[in-house]
Order: C-alpha cells, then sequence, then structure tokens
C-alpha cells in the first residue's frame, strides 16, 4: 500500500509512473450526486487526476468541475457556500434580474425552469463554456427525448451540455443541441462506467441513484412519486447493465436519507459521505498496486 501521509502530498498526474491510468464515471441522482464530492477529494488525497471522466446528471456537473482542474476541497466549499446556503440561492436567483426573472427561469411552474441560465447563474467561473477548455478528457451523457437514446456530450459549448445531462423532466424544460431535444442523461444511463471501457486501466463507478428511505411511511407527493419512479427504473437499466460488465471499482454512498430535491442539504450530505473516502483510497492503492505487479 501508499503510504497515506506521503500520498496527500503528491503532484497529481493522469498516469502515475509505471502505473495505470483511472477512468472516473460520476453518476446521476440529483442533490445525492453531492455524496460524490468525497470521491473526488479522494484523488486529490491520492496525488491522482483521472485520464478520462464522464458524468450524468449532477454526476456530469461535479465532473465538468473536476475536469476544469478544480479541486474537491474546492468543488465542496463551492458547493456550501452556493447551493447549500438558501440566502445564496434566493441572491443569485435575483440576481438575473427581478423585472426578467420569470423570462429567465422560463416561469415558475414546474417543468418549465430553464436549467441552462440557472447553471450560467450558479456554476463557478473555473467551468469554462467549451469543451476544448477543460483540462481533463470529459463526457456528459444526455437522453435524446425523441431518438429514445443515449447522446454523448464532448465537445461545443458545455454549459448547454451540462444542462441537457441534468434537465430532470417534470422540473426543467428539455434543452434543444444539435437539432435533438434533450432531457436528463440519468434516464437511459444513470452510472455511464461502460463509456470508459478501453479508455482506462482502472474503471471506477459511482452509484447515487439510491431510493426511498426505507423507514419512512409517509405517503410521498406527486413530484416524490414521479422521481421516486424514475429512481426504480435508473436501478432496473444499472442491474442490467452490471450483469453485462462491471467497472473495477463500483461505489454506493449512503444517500437514501436524502431527496432528489435536497440542494440546501448539500452539507450534510457530503458529511455523511466522509467514510466513503478512505475506503476508495484503500480500493483503489490496491487496484493500483496490482496493475504494477503484473
Amino acid at each position: 500500500m501508499l503510504d497515506e501521509n506521503a500520498v496527500t502530498v503528491a503532484v497529481p498526474s493522469v498516469r502515475p509512473a509505471g502505473g495505470p491510468s483511472i477512468g472516473l464515471a460520476l453518476g446521476a441522482g440529483g442533490a445525492r450526486g453531492f455524496a460524490q464530492i468525497p470521491v473526488i477529494e479522494a484523488f486529490d488525497e491520492l496525488g491522482l487526476k483521472p485520464a478520462l471522466i464522464v458524468g450524468s446528471s449532477m454526476g456530469a456537473i461535479l465532473g465538468a468541475g473536476m475536469a476544469a482542474g478544480m479541486t474537491g476541497k474546492e468543488i465542496r466549499d463551492y458547493t456550501v457556500e452556493t447551493i447549500g446556503h438558501r440566502a445564496t440561492v434566493v441572491s443569485r436567483l435575483w440576481g438575473l434580474g427581478p423585472s426578467t426573472m420569470r423570462d429567465a427561469l422560463g416561469g415558475f411552474k414546474l417543468g418549465q425552469f430553464n436549467l441552462e441560465r440557472i447553471l450560467k447563474a450558479f456554476l463557478p467561473k473555473e467551468i469554462p463554456g467549451d469543451f476544448a477548455e477543460l483540462k481533463i478528457p470529459f463526457k456528459a451523457i444526455a437522453t435524446d427525448y425523441y431518438g429514445q437514446c443515449e447522446v454523448v456530450c464532448d465537445s461545443g459549448d458545455l454549459y448547454e451540455a451540462l444542462a441537457a445531462s441534468a434537465a430532470i423532466p417534470a422540473l426543467f424544460m428539455p434543452i434543444h443541441r444539435d437539432g435533438r431535444l434533450m432531457v436528463d442523461g440519468g434516464i437511459f444511463n444513470p452510472v455511464p462506467y461502460d463509456h470508459l471501457s478501453g479508455l482506462a486501466d482502472i474503471i471506477v463507478g459511482v452509484d447515487v441513484i439510491g431510493g426511498p428511505d426505507t423507514a419512512g411511511s409517509f405517503v410521498p407527493n406527486r413530484i416524490d412519486s414521479l422521481l421516486g419512479a424514475t429512481q426504480l427504473l435508473m436501478q432496473s437499466n444499472v442491474a442490467l447493465k452490471m450483469k453485462l460488465c462491471q467497472p473495477d471499482i463500483y461505489l454506493r454512498p449512503e444517500v437514501n436519507a436524502f431527496r432528489v430535491l435536497d440542494l440546501l442539504k448539500a452539507r450534510q450530505i457530503i458529511e455523511v459521505n466522509e467514510v466513503i473516502k478512505d475506503q476508495f483510497k484503500r480500493d483503489l492503492e490496491a487496484r493500483i498496486e496490482d496493475f504494477i505487479r503484473r
């Protein structure tokens, strides 16, 4: 095993000397996706960077930050200080302009929110406007609504691609991109580790789909019922894909206690899943050592 104190100060590299390249797939799950931030921090603490990042929905948004060169700590701090802070959320939305905010957001009804405009108001300045400006190769997965298939976005307008990947139906307006109408990538591929096959020596997938809290007994409202049903479909998709191919490391953070729309609970979601970091580091170190010994 690598010495933990030593690797925390190592210079990050895409491929360690004599070691394997690593591909990272970050998954869909709405606010539950924040549980993936400790995984990103683990890469920093090990002095490693993925050779390729692919993400769906919230995983695409976090993956874009990582691909832009942000550290896990920077992503954590920014998330907690913005999305996880009610006053900041209100301020940013109001900053779109009180007289035009309704038009900018696409209306105030569910299903009409303009996610691309919202992302431009909330995402950090480190995330560029085009894929070509990213420091690590990155792919965002979206769903072609009429084409009934997934779409891999890896070039052109980055914000448009992120909005397409994260446009949860019934919450956000679909996104028009390249002549296609796109919605949330998690519908077709919630943990897109298959897009790393043959492109990295070690493939890591993070599953934050979750499900309803098993301790709950309340009757969900309409939006929770819709999102819960979507989660069941996502879980079915992943279960089938796992029978066909599996990543080298598959992580399932503890997310069931949080709802998909619990964005203001970003800090709690991250802190609850701190425990996954050390286990992931041990698993990744073991995989790297196995690769080097071959």
